[in-house]
């Protein structure tokens, strides 16, 4: 089981999927794509809780990634 987690102005928002489901993968990596071109930064989380590591491409194996949004200047 795989879960997205992406934080916003209101906290953060988990989506779950499933690996063995193709089509849970599919809208997994459509919310990833849709997501990093919006400007979010995709970060799997380790579970150890060690440092995470940055995502270009979307990986199903990834057991939590973390969308952190685009920092806005002032």
């Amino acid at each position: 089981m795989g879960i997205q987690i992406v934080m916003d102005r209101n906290g953060d928002t988990r989506r779950q999927f499933d690996i063995n489901d193709a089509q849970s993968v599919a809208l997994a990596k459509e919310r990833f794509d849709e997501l990093t071109k919006r400007g979010y930064r995709a970060v799997a989380l380790a579970p150890s809780g060690d440092q995470g590591e940055l995502l270009d491409t979307f990986d199903a194996k990834t057991e939590r990634t973390l969308f952190i949004p685009r920092l806005k200047g002032g």
